[in-house]
């Protein structure tokens, strides 16, 4: 059965996903973690059909996120996720949102991606609802998802048809790809997801991304898997592309280097610089000082 899905339903989703952006993202991810081990294919996994034609690059000018007494919960009856939460994210900032871990982080990115419905209240971008799917805005997952095929492919797969190798150099460069690129032998190489690390895999997506004409990005602890200095060089990549940024922080640095912080936790947010959070707010104090305590 999984050889089946595997062999015979993925091609189909390839071109389910162009049309459902990163909730096609999200399904495949799922279908990877199902069909890993299947078959001799090592995680192999078919190209994406081509994509559109038209220009690298953002799209539009950087756009305005707002969210205006949002509620959410998973379910009727349930405990809501996020209550009345406002949130203005002006065009171009870096936004990092901190908080417990469960407390409705990824939540947040689902529903600007559009991938979510609230409850109660609005979400739009640009002061238009979100819609499913829109080339508006990406979301990376902390599952970072690569197929076989070139690294070309791959990186271009958000971008339309004939964007240039420049533009595809440019932002390997940027997020900190060119080691691997040199590992596996140039644009044109074959990759094997396999046989590529979490944190490779994070890279190749965090390059996808930035190299996509989307002028919002959204990264769910997309770089969860990189070293300290290896996600700074991410996160700068991005603060420094045209567009608004959303990081959920897997790092304190992330909140250090973001112009302003959003903190969940659970009944009320609170949004500041993040010297302002820590006098304002005691969790903050403490995650921040559980950030630095040393692991074991």
């Amino acid at each position: 059965a999984l050889t089946f899905l595997t062999q015979s339903l993925l091609p189909a989703l390839h071109t389910l996903i162009n049309a459902l952006g990163a909730a096609g993202t999200r399904l495949l991810v799922v279908l990877d973690r199902l069909t890993s081990g299947a078959g001799d294919g090592g995680g192999a996994r078919p190209a994406p059909p081509p994509p559109p034609p038209g220009n690298s690059g953002p799209a539009s000018a950087p756009p305005r996120v707002e969210l205006r007494g949002v509620t959410f919960s998973y379910g009727t009856g349930a405990r809501p996720v996020l209550t009345d939460l406002d949130l203005d994210v002006a065009p171009g900032r870096f936004l990092a949102v901190v908080g417990p871990s469960g407390i409705g982080k990824s939540t947040l990115t689902g529903l600007v991606a559009g991938l979510l419905e609230p409850a109660r209240g609005r979400v739009h971008v640009n002061g238009a609802p979100v819609r499913p799917g829109s080339p508006d805005r990406v979301l990376i997952p902390q599952q970072a998802y690569v197929f076989s095929g070139t690294l070309l492919d791959n990186l271009r797969y958000l971008c339309p048809a004939g964007t240039p190798r420049e533009a595809v150099r440019r932002s390997v460069e940027a997020v900190g790809l060119k080691d691997l690129l040199g590992r596996l032998g140039g644009l044109d190489a074959e990759v094997d997801p396999a046989a590529l690390s979490q944190g490779e895999r994070q890279l190749v997506a965090l390059a996808r991304a930035h190299l996509s004409p989307a002028p919002l990005v959204l990264l769910d602890e997309a770089t969860c898997h990189l070293d300290p200095v290896a996600e700074a060089r991410a996160e700068r990549a991005f603060a420094e592309r045209p567009g608004t940024l959303i990081v959920v922080a897997h790092r304190i640095s992330s909140a250090l280097r973001a112009d302003r912080v959003l903190l969940l936790d659970g009944e009320r947010a609170l949004s500041g610089t993040h010297a302002d959070l820590l006098r304002r707010s005691p969790l903050y104090a403490e995650l921040v000082g559980h950030w630095h305590a040393p692991r074991l």
